[in-house]
């Protein structure tokens, strides 16, 4: 699959810069606080382009990002217009500053929207950042969404504890779900519920 990031947004993570006062690299700092006057580019032209060139040019699948409701009307948009077709894999995303906050109503009212802008047409996801990982995850799941984690999205297993590896953070949600009742698909069963090629048409 392949990330496409449905509108351009504001992307700060230089809040970040100030909880540090030595660094590995000398690039780190000025990194993160030139983020404040950052401008995650993804114009309706983009997001065209993309579609048609990787996903009818190359049978892609997208996972369609959204960190706000806007885009969610954005990525409407296109299925409308026939340049997404289902089943569409959405991936609501929050935490970041410039997008929707972490906050357990956001995560209700983008499914609501979702819901009622896409049907039975879409399935989805969410990506919540740092400490908000795990307890957005099982939110969605509860909700009959599926779940990302990972240390591109935080860096640890619980409080003031780094994680060790993804793999640390996929048997935590996993421990939780199946302790919900929920579950867990295989790989298989992954790639069906997604519209996946398979691994056996994988080219590496």
């Amino acid at each position: 699959m392949c990330s496409l990031n449905m509108g351009s947004m504001n992307f700060g993570i230089y809040p970040l810069a100030d909880r540090y006062s030595s660094w590995k690299y000398e690039w780190e700092e000025p990194y993160l606080r030139g983020t404040d006057d950052f401008i995650f580019r993804n114009t309706f032209r983009d997001i065209e382009r993309i579609l048609k060139l990787l996903g009818e040019g190359h049978g892609t699948r997208f996972e369609h990002e959204c960190y706000d409701v806007g885009h969610l009307y954005s990525l409407a948009h296109f299925v409308d217009r026939g340049l997404v077709k289902p089943p569409f894999f959405v991936q609501m995303i929050f935490g970041i500053l410039g997008g929707i906050g972490p906050d357990m109503d956001n995560l209700n009212f983008m499914k609501q929207k979702a819901d009622r802008l896409f049907g039975n047409d879409y399935r989805w996801s969410v990506l919540a950042a740092g400490r908000f990982q795990m307890s957005f995850a099982t939110q969605a799941a509860m909700l009959g969404g599926s779940v990302r984690v990972g240390l591109e999205d935080s860096l640890y297993i619980g409080r003031g504890k780094l994680a060790n590896s993804n793999a640390e953070q996929v048997r935590k949600i996993r421990t939780i779900l199946t302790e919900l009742g929920h579950e867990i698909a295989t790989p298989a069963e992954a790639r069906a519920m997604l519209g996946l090629k398979g691994g056996d048409l994988v080219g590496f």
